[in-house]
């Protein structure tokens, strides 16, 4: 998991996972959204690959990324775990609310 959190932590990296949630991508596709040498996207992806978080295919004469979205899996139980803590905090958000409202 900590690779995951890795990964994820960097904002382009995080750009790159929305972009191949809509599909698979060359590393020309994707280059087009960044203002980054081909190098450094193919370090990002690298690291993506690393963590499990991205699938890379062979076609033709170039390479196609793809999410592999199972790879998020465990940073979205880890999070669920603290869902209850916003829950609560809203649900006593709420009451004041209500509270003031009745006023």
């Amino acid at each position: 998991m900590d690779a995951t959190f890795r990964a994820i932590a960097d904002p382009s990296r995080r750009t790159i996972l929305d972009l191949l949630a809509e599909g698979e991508r060359s590393v020309t596709q994707l280059l087009e959204h960044f203002d980054f040498s081909q190098p450094a996207l193919s370090k990002h992806l690298r690291v993506l690959r690393d963590a499990g978080l991205v699938t890379a295919r062979s076609a033709s004469r170039r390479r196609l990324y793809g999410l592999r979205a199972e790879g998020l899996r465990s940073v979205a139980e880890w999070v669920r775990h603290y869902e209850q803590f916003w829950t609560e905090r809203l649900d006593a958000l709420g009451a004041v609310l209500d509270a003031e409202a009745g006023q």
